[in-house]
């Protein structure tokens, strides 16, 4: 049994129904990061390590992640980034783009990519949390002027942008995102089981 406990703050906002690790409670997407506080190298590339073993079909691992840590880097990845994400993420240390390869080699066509990199993404998410970083995924941003600007080829799919760093203050947020600034629910789990066959 894990010895963390779930922070009294999110303990007020969030209930499991059934016995999990408090890892999977603590963890959610804050917008608020600290600008002047660096990643170290060892605690970022551990995030990415608990990534690589996520699991995959035929362990094919389609998953890549394009990282921008310098303020050049950061300022290629806000070009194609919507503005209402730009005015919070802009203070992240570090941007991740997630792509996945649609195709292997050994079968062609890879239907299970994005499923499985959506595993690695998850396993990054927890393996941050563990270690005091905050990431907030967006799906707010031009892929296609992002496969420009980062010359990725057409057999990769885009997902999403990641935030990763150290969470600041809320009240460092705009007005209108400050009350957004908390840990949502979740739908009750008996909405996501379906018993047999599909039930509307």
């Amino acid at each position: 049994m894990s010895s963390t406990k779930i922070q009294p703050d999110i303990e007020k906002l969030r209930k499991a129904q059934y016995d999990i690790d408090p890892l999977f409670i603590n963890r959610w997407s804050p917008r608020s990061f600290k600008a002047d506080k660096e990643v170290p190298e060892d605690v970022l590339l551990s995030i990415f390590e608990a990534a690589r073993w996520a699991p995959s079909a035929l362990n094919i691992q389609p998953w890549k992640f394009i990282l921008a840590r310098t303020k050049k880097d950061r300022e290629k990845f806000n070009s194609f980034i919507m503005e209402g994400n730009r005015i919070w993420c802009e203070k992240a240390p570090v941007l991740a783009l997630i792509i996945s390869k649609k195709t292997n080699d050994k079968i062609g066509d890879n239907a299970t990519h994005a499923f499985d990199t959506g595993a690695a993404w998850g396993y990054l998410s927890l393996q941050a949390s563990q270690k005091g970083l905050i990431t907030h995924p967006m799906g707010g941003f031009d892929r296609e002027k992002a496969r420009e600007v980062l010359n990725i080829p057409e057999d990769y799919a885009i997902h999403a942008v990641v935030a990763i760093g150290y969470q600041g203050e809320k009240e460092a947020l705009p007005e209108k995102l400050q009350e957004r600034e908390q840990p949502s629910d979740r739908r009750p789990l008996q909405e996501s089981i379906h018993e047999g066959t599909f039930q509307p």
